[in-house]
């Protein structure tokens, strides 16, 4: 797995092994960054669901104002935090080791972009969803990658479905604010 494109392009990030670890696929990857690609610069990327935190990183090689990695495993902060050492990008992230509930909940700060990435089939999606849509801002978007199988609502808050991009047997889905224009 390496960093696509940026201030990092090319270089390597640690990926975490065993079966509870799934790292979203490079094209995946690709796909999600081409929907935002003008998005991106100068804003605040929320990595929720961090793992090897390559999504915030990819953020903040393209130009993002700051990543913040969320994860509630041990494991996980740090592949993050040594793969933001390697490709020199931890001086714009903020990496918290907490649940994802508990952040959500406590953050004040406005969130532009979230990536939300979690544990397949375990409800965490359906829970995060509506307290993500309480930290964007207006203009913000949210990303989710899921199964095609896993139902997810067409509004959370004042946050809705915007558009879905199937890869094989994921889906990538945007949520937007009902009164932002893209």
């Amino acid at each position: 797995m390496r960093v696509i494109t940026g201030t990092a392009r090319g270089r390597r990030l640690e990926t975490l092994e065993g079966e509870d670890v799934r790292p979203t696929a490079d094209r995946i990857k690709e796909a999600v960054f081409s929907i935002i690609q003008f998005r991106v610069e100068g804003r605040v990327f929320l990595d929720l669901f961090a793992g090897s935190g390559q999504m915030g990183i990819e953020a903040l090689s393209r130009g993002a104002k700051q990543a913040i990695f969320i994860d509630s495993a041990k494991r996980s902060v740090e592949v993050v935090l040594r793969n933001l050492k390697t490709t020199r990008l931890e001086q714009n992230a903020k990496v918290v080791r907490a649940d994802f509930r508990s952040w959500l909940q406590m953050n004040s700060a406005p969130v532009d972009i979230a990536f939300l990435d979690p544990p397949y089939r375990t409800g965490a999606l359906q829970e995060a969803l509506p307290l993500t849509a309480r930290v964007m801002r207006d203009t913000g978007i949210i990303i989710v990658e899921n199964p095609l199988d896993e139902e997810i609502l067409s509004e959370y808050g004042d946050f809705v479905l915007d558009r879905q991009y199937r890869y094989g047997k994921i889906k990538i889905t945007t949520f937007r604010h009902k009164d932002f224009e893209s």
